[in-house]
């Protein structure tokens, strides 16, 4: 893949007050999809409020292209039931990673003794996208680059997912500025 900017991790961690799709409850599982890579999280049963805290790796080569999440319900004698999708624009986390790849030195690294970490850009929820509240992109103590998102489900009566982004480095990463070590 020479087009190749890095790797996307996206931690699925729970899914709150989904569609009940079987009798009293139903058996979420999560679909991520950019361009052509689709990858799934486990089933969880009998739960609309699963907790599956399950990563899923997404190579990155163009930071334009939507994710796209569908939640379904798993159905052992019928095709599975939609419980509704979501889309998610991950340029702006993008933007943040490049931006704080090309800053010397990164803040997360100053000898300054940072403690937590640091807010890079705060996304608000709109009519253009699915975020269901505020949606911080922010550096941590050791410099890696997270984003905490929960989802409006749309297509749906109801149901959030909650989501983290974290960016994983290739080294060297000359498309995103920061030039090969010296051999």
């Amino acid at each position: 893949m020479d087009g190749l900017l890095g790797l996307l991790r996206v931690r699925v961690l729970r899914g709150v007050d989904l569609a009940v799709r079987d009798l009293k409850s139903s058996d979420p599982y999560v679909v991520l999809q950019m361009g052509k890579q689709k990858l799934r999280t486990r089933v969880i049963k009998k739960s609309l409020n699963p907790e599956w805290n399950e990563e899923l790796t997404l190579s990155v080569e163009d930071p334009t292209l939507p994710i796209k999440l569908k939640v379904y319900d798993r159905d052992r004698f019928s095709f599975d039931d939609p419980m509704g999708d979501a889309e998610f624009d991950i340029h702006p986390f993008f933007l943040a990673v490049k931006t704080m790849m090309n800053s010397s030195p990164p803040p997360a690294s100053s000898s300054s003794g940072l403690v937590g970490s640091v807010v890079i850009k705060q996304l608000l929820p709109n009519r253009r996208n699915c975020l269901a509240e505020e949606s911080s992109i922010r550096a941590d103590e050791h410099g890696t680059i997270l984003q905490d998102m929960f989802l409006r489900l749309r297509n749906v009566e109801c149901g959030e997912i909650q989501l983290q982004l974290q960016w994983i480095h290739l080294p060297p990463s000359k498309s995103l500025g920061r030039p090969s070590p010296p051999n």
